[in-house]
């Protein structure tokens, strides 16, 4: 499947849900992509840190596509799975779901793909723990 094609079911684990407000709209009155990118960076943030047990920087979003627009007071959903662990590196692939408050349907509104480094203490890159099965890299 073409990732951009809008499955029926989200991709990945809960990581966030929030309500869209109007501080977070802009001018036409949907909501803006800045903040919805900022949600998405927040959720593959916590997905990261947890399995790198360690702090962790953003390094790169590959890609980011909007799919449809959220409005005012939509729920929004956002799932992350881990799609490559490296040495020091993960790649996380983040999709962004809303739901109106008045309906059930779920409708996939943005993807994208962040590329997140596991930092020690210092703030220098750190090795990230190995682990088996599809999120390590071999």
């Amino acid at each position: 499947m073409n990732p951009h094609e809008t499955p029926s079911q989200p991709r990945g684990e809960p990581a966030i849900r929030t309500i869209a407000m109007p501080a977070d709209a802009n001018p036409a009155g949907d909501i803006f992509g800045g903040w919805l990118m900022a949600q998405m960076d927040l959720a593959a943030g916590n997905v990261a840190a947890r399995r790198a047990r360690s702090r962790c920087a953003t390094v790169s979003v590959d890609r980011i596509t909007f799919l449809r627009p959220v409005y005012i007071g939509d729920e929004v959903s956002l799932y992350a799975d881990i799609v490559r662990v490296g040495r020091s590196s993960m790649t996380i692939q983040v999709e962004a779901w809303r739901r109106s408050r008045d309906g059930e349907e779920q409708v996939k509104v943005t993807d994208a793909s962040f590329v997140f480094v596991a930092l020690d203490q210092g703030g220098r890159p750190r090795v990230i723990d190995p682990v088996s099965g599809p999120q390590a890299e071999h």
